[in-house]
């Protein structure tokens, strides 16, 4: 041990948490508990359960909240998943909120573009918006407040403004030399070609109208009619080819969760066209070593780890997709005998260099996830996301928000599962995360950013289980990321050397040098690669709730 961790390690014993890296206690409730990542969002979902709402209530006015305070990661443009454990069926239900691609626009017409692959901004990676039609799905199952007192917070604060907080004002900054140069974009999202600086006042009165229509006509004020109207004549000036139709035919999808069973606790996902199944193969590959002769943070844990995400996003790189479109083996995907053969494949000594690479790049990427939970046991687990950051670029004027570009994500090669189709949903980065016990809710948790999401979901499910971490401490515990160049073009270069781990700080010298020697490929990485984390835990002894947000967002755990 280096004398750096030394140091932390013994000051760490000093602190009640006890542990060698930087984090805090949990936050417990006894009643109700709401995480996100930002703290007005989290405000504003307490202040709908202490007003007679339920966790889904909280779960949506938080998610409105987020698309006006938070349109970095999120947007009425964009999409939304989820994961409800509803109290009185005792069971889990799964919500595919995702959105489908222009049924105009062909793959023939792609290519003859000259196109090897959809662009991330501009009209071309534009799919249809799911959230607003998740919100009124997942609220017509299990809400009980009005949608009018739900979205009524987020319609003030957009007409009144709020202060914008650290995080989220160094993304909009990055964001904005990107997008500024479509049109709609910098009138609705810039102070005068700036992105607004932390803790200055931001108002966006656009959303708020566009809130207000939603509020008053429901689902079909946003795919029909005047908003429908000026987001496809929008992207007609510009070259897109979403249409009335494609619109208006939106439907979201209840779907039946997958789950696995990782050491006595289960952990569940959605179905593709998400990337959740991932994180399950993962952990059925890990579930082959014991990891209670492995310590957190030693080289054996990276080790073991990077290799069965490599493993395991094979997979994910051949199989998952649209499964209306393509007939996708994920039940043999998480069959017992593949993970052990996949873990025999796993040479403990030597990183394994040649593996198949994904063919999208999806490293980047911003998303929020959230989590709430109410005095009757429900807990929702939901993730919205543009993809990359602000989405496409694409700010049809008036309305106040980005549209997403999911599109990018198609592969644009006739013999992929995850082929560009007209109608078709793309392979999905966002995938809420749930643990159960005993066949009782645990915990309610998500990781965001791109390709982090199924190997941070892996990493936190194994410090809660095989590190026995609290539920802050497995979110601010330091991370591993692996991957390949972001670049298409650089992808198989990259991966046929085993591909860039990255790690952030906190990992012991002895550590790197061994992980070295192994043969990984160690690569500084930015920041946001490693995501962000919020987390409500259920304690099955008393009810009580502990929240966990953590300092890689601007986020907040809080309850009553």
């Amino acid at each position: 041990m280096s004398v750096t961790l030394l140091l932390a390690a013994l000051l760490a014993g000093n602190r009640p948490v006890g542990a060698p890296f930087a984090t805090r206690s949990e936050v417990w409730a006894p009643t109700a508990m709401v995480a996100s990542s930002h703290p007005l969002a989290t405000q504003i979902g307490l202040e709908v359960m202490r007003q007679g709402g339920n966790a889904l209530d909280a779960a949506i006015a938080a998610n409105a909240a987020l698309t006006l305070m938070e349109p970095t990661g999120c947007g009425l443009g964009g999409d939304l998943f989820a994961l409800v454990w509803d109290p009185k069926t005792r069971r889990l239900h799964g919500y595919n909120g995702s959105g489908r691609s222009p049924r105009s626009l062909t793959l023939a017409r792609l290519r003859a573009m000259g196109l090897s692959a959809i662009p991330s901004r501009g009209p071309l990676p534009v799919t249809v918006p799911g959230v607003v039609e998740a919100w009124f799905a997942l609220h017509a199952r299990f809400g009980r407040k009005p949608m009018a007192e739900l979205l009524a917070p987020t319609i003030r604060y957009a007409r009144e403004g709020h202060p914008v907080p650290e995080v989220i004002a160094d993304a909009w900054a990055r964001s904005v030399p990107l997008l500024e140069r479509f049109p709609g974009f910098r009138e609705q999202f810039t102070l005068d070609g700036r992105a607004p600086r932390k803790g200055e006042r931001w108002r966006n009165p656009n959303l708020a109208r566009t809130l207000e229509r939603i509020a008053e006509g429901g689902a079909e004020a946003f795919y029909r009619g005047e908003i429908a109207e000026r987001i496809v004549a929008y992207l007609r000036e510009q070259g897109g080819f979403l249409e009335l139709e494609d619109l208006a035919a939106h439907r979201g999808e209840w779907v039946e969760p997958l789950s696995a069973e990782y050491r006595g606790v289960r952990v569940w996902q959605l179905p593709p066209n998400g990337q959740g199944a991932t994180t399950l193969l993962m952990l059925n590959i890990l579930e082959h070593f014991d990891f209670t002769r492995i310590p957190f943070g030693s080289a054996e844990h990276v080790h073991l780890f990077v290799e069965a995400k490599k493993l395991a996003f094979e997979y994910r790189a051949r199989h998952f997709a649209d499964p209306a479109f393509a007939a996708l083996p994920v039940a043999a995907l998480l069959e017992e005998g593949l993970a052990r053969e996949l873990a025999r494949r796993i040479d403990r000594e030597r990183a394994l260099l040649a593996f198949t690479p994904d063919p999208l790049p999806l490293a980047t990427g911003d998303t929020v996830y959230l989590a709430t939970a109410d005095g009757e046991g429900r807990m929702v687990s939901l993730i919205q996301s543009n993809f990359r950051g602000m989405g496409s670029g694409m700010a049809p004027p008036g309305l106040g928000f980005v549209l997403q570009n999911r599109g990018e994500q198609f592969v644009l090669r006739e013999d992929h599962a995850n082929a560009y189709a007209p109608g078709k949903r793309p392979f999905h980065t966002i995938m809420p995360g749930f643990l159960t016990r005993g066949g009782e809710p645990w915990v309610a948790f998500g990781v965001m950013a791109g390709d982090m999401q199924p190997q941070g979901q892996a990493q936190i499910v194994m410090n809660l289980v095989d590190f026995g971490m609290s539920l802050q401490e497995a979110g601010d515990a330091p991370r591993i990321h692996h991957g390949g160049s972001t670049e298409p073009a650089g992808q198989a270069e990259a991966m046929a050397d085993g591909g860039e781990l990255h790690l952030e700080p906190g990992f012991a010298e002895t550590t790197v040098r061994e992980l070295l020697r192994r043969g990984h490929r160690i690569v500084a990485a930015p920041a946001a690669v490693f995501g962000g984390y919020q987390a409500i835990l259920r304690d099955p002894e008393t009810g009580a709730y502990a929240g966990a947000s953590e300092s890689r967002k601007d986020g907040q755990a809080a309850g009553f």
